[in-house]
Order: C-alpha cells, then sequence, then structure tokens
C-alpha cells in the first residue's frame, strides 16, 4: 500500500487529539498539516492545545511543533499539501457541511468525524464492516460537486457503534424491533472529569439530539444505493433511551430485540464469533481480528476492562438471554472514541485507501 499525506481539521479538540496518537505512527498515513479555528492558527501544537491535551499519552514529538493553519481561511493551501484530511470540527452544521464541500471542490478528500452530512443523500456513512459497498455512491457524489478527486464521508454517531454491530449479523432472521439503552462516556461530549466535576457521582438521563441520531442512522446505514443517493431502510423500528454516565471512555448499551424468525441463543453466538468483514479481509491496518466478542460470565462487558480490547476498535457483548417481552436482550459495549469516533474514520480511510478512492 502506498503511503498518503493526510491532515486533521479540528486538531485541538478531544476527537483531533486521539486523530494524532492514531495517526503518529499509522504504517499508511503520514500527518502533513494541522489545522483549527483562526484562534490557533500560526501557533505551534503544543502552545495552541496548552492544557486541554486529554489523552493519556503524551503529545507525539512529531506534531508538538508543527505550525497549525486555519482550517476555514487556509483550504486551498491545505488541500495542495495533503492527499485528504480527517475532519472534526466543532461548529454549526451549516458552516461543517460548507467547510467540508469547500474541502472536497479543492480536490481534497473528506473523512469527517462530525454529524452535518450524515443524512445528505450522496454521502456515504460507513461502519467498515457492515456496509463498505456504500463508498460505490462516491462516484454520485463527485458528479454533484463536479469533482475529479473529491467527495465527503462520514462516520457514524458514537452511540450506536456497540449495538449495531452486534445486530448486523442477526439481520438475516429479520429483525423487527429493537429498544437500546445506551449508557454514555463523558469522553463523549468532549470532557474529562477533570473539566466536568459535576459529572462525578452524577448520571444525566438526557443527551441533545442523542435518541434521534441513534433511531435514525442505523436506517442509513442498512440502506441500499438507488438512482443516485442512499435510500434507507425502513425495518427494523429501533427506539432508545440514552443517559450519560460517570464513565470516562466507553458506550454500554443495554439491547432487547424481536425476530420475525427467532434464532436460538446458540445461533446468536455462532454468528458474533463467525463474523467477518472486509476490514477482516483485508487485514486493515486498524481492523480488529475479532470484531465481535461474546463473554459469558454475568458482569461482562466492562467499561474498564473490554473497553480497549484490540485497540479500542472490537466490539464486546455479553448477557445474552430471553426476554419476556422481546425474544432476547443482551448488553454490548465499544469504545467511543476509539471505535465510535476517531478510530472508525481512521478505519474507514484505510477501507477507501485500499479501494483507490485517494488515488
Amino acid at each position: 500500500m502506498k503511503n498518503y499525506n493526510v491532515g486533521i481539521i479540528g486538531a485541538t479538540g478531544m476527537v483531533g487529539q486521539r486523530f494524532i496518537t492514531l495517526l503518529a505512527e499509522h504504517p499508511w498515513f503520514n500527518i502533513k498539516v494541522l489545522a483549527a479555528s483562526s484562534r490557533s492558527a500560526g501557533k505551534k501544537y503544543t502552545e495552541a492545545v496548552g492544557n486541554r491535551w486529554a489523552m493519556t499519552v503524551e503529545i507525539p514529538e512529531k506534531v508538538k511543533d508543527m505550525v497549525i493553519l486555519d482550517a476555514t481561511a487556509d483550504i486551498e493551501k491545505i488541500a495542495a499539501q495533503v492527499d485528504f484530511v480527517f475532519c472534526a470540527v466543532d461548529m454549526k452544521k451549516d458552516e461543517i457541511r460548507a467547510l467540508e464541500e469547500a474541502y472536497a471542490k479543492a480536490e481534497c478528500p473528506v473523512v469527517s468525524n462530525n454529524s452535518a452530512h450524515r443524512h445528505t443523500k450522496d454521502v456515504p456513512m460507513i461502519v467498515p464492516e457492515i456496509n463498505p459497498e456504500h463508498a460505490e455512491i462516491i462516484a454520485a457524489q463527485r458528479k454533484r460537486l463536479g469533482t475529479k478527486r473529491g467527495f465527503v464521508s462520514v462516520k457514524s454517531n458514537c452511540s450506536l457503534q456497540s449495538y449495531v454491530p452486534a445486530l448486523h449479523p442477526l439481520m438475516k432472521y429479520g429483525i423487527k424491533d429493537v429498544l437500546a439503552c445506551t449508557y454514555q462516556a463523558i469522553s463523549g461530549a468532549g470532557k474529562t472529569f477533570e473539566t466536568w466535576p459535576e459529572m462525578v457521582d452524577n448520571l444525566i438521563p438526557y443527551i441533545g439530539g442523542e435518541e434521534e441520531k441513534s433511531e435514525i442512522e442505523p436506517l442509513k446505514i442498512w440502506g441500499k444505493i438507488q438512482d443516485d443517493e442512499i435510500v434507507d431502510a425502513t425495518t427494523p423500528a429501533i427506539t432508545t433511551q440514552c443517559l450519560r454516565v460517570p464513565v470516562s471512555d466507553g458506550h454500554t448499551a443495554a439491547v432487547f430485540v424481536r425476530f420475525e424468525n427467532k434464532p436460538t441463543i446458540e445461533q446468536i453466538k455462532e454468528d458474533w464469533k463467525n463474523f467477518r468483514g472486509v476490514p477482516q479481509e483485508l487485514e486493515l491496518p486498524s481492523a480488529p481480528k475479532q470484531f465481535l466478542n461474546y463473554f459469558e460470565e454475568d458482569n461482562r462487558p466492562q467499561a474498564k476492562s473490554e473497553r480497549n480490547l484490540e485497540g479500542g476498535m472490537a466490539v464486546s457483548m455479553g448477557r445474552l438471554r430471553e426476554d419476556s417481552q422481546y425474544d432476547y436482550k443482551f448488553v454490548c459495549l465499544s469504545h467511543n472514541t476509539l471505535r465510535g469516533a476517531a478510530g472508525g474514520a481512521v478505519l474507514m480511510a484505510e477501507l477507501l485507501a485500499a479501494k483507490g478512492y485517494f488515488d
């Protein structure tokens, strides 16, 4: 595989920081440019991020002295230096949509962690193990944008990265109804316990916009390409409750599911164990060897012990059992800033690179 020069747009935020840690030693992707708001532009990275560095590892040496460019004003300059960019900015949605399309029109592909383009009909929202074929819509998007190389691709919301992968191998049984209650870590809000002391010994039963995303986005992931757009699936019916809990990293979900053709518990466990996607077949650098992992212990999975499984890119399940109202219920867990955010975006970029979309 050839090497690619990449930029990180929104490099000082928590997801941008995670991108830096994941890409500092990446075998395919070389960090060439860091960009952020005009407030940070012109400063060295260490100066711009200051005491807001939230990762458990030190700032990688290779980026400490990199001078930050202006994410908005320096688009042409950035596009001239990189093969594509990762984007994780804190802006209004209409501003994000305009920014990402501006990069695409500058012939710079965008791999986005933002939500702004998730409902754009010709923008693929890819979970690489589930719907890699949605990358084929990029041709239609390029036609709309008038570009040869440029396009925007997005990753889905972090909250559904735990339960959608667990449901996907079971779709063949005709999933009718899903109830998912998510218990979401504070890093999903870009916070640590130091910056959000109110979350210590606390639980907040509301996360703005999260339930809508969790109910709607899976239907795009399971949708089909028709007439130059992605048409959402019509089933299953999904309802969610999303709560913020005092956990640093790791989103947990309690899932209840009803089938048209009810499988056995043994079939479900076997389907999870044997599931492999395109990333595993291609042996992409960030792909977990075992994507779905079932734990027989009654008290697993737990955030502390399972969130970093396979570099934080695997999904863990447990407590599968029959339910009195649904067919089955189980618990699942994923690392929200790795599999759910920056790591998922890096894996998507690896898939797109392997398929030639950056060439």
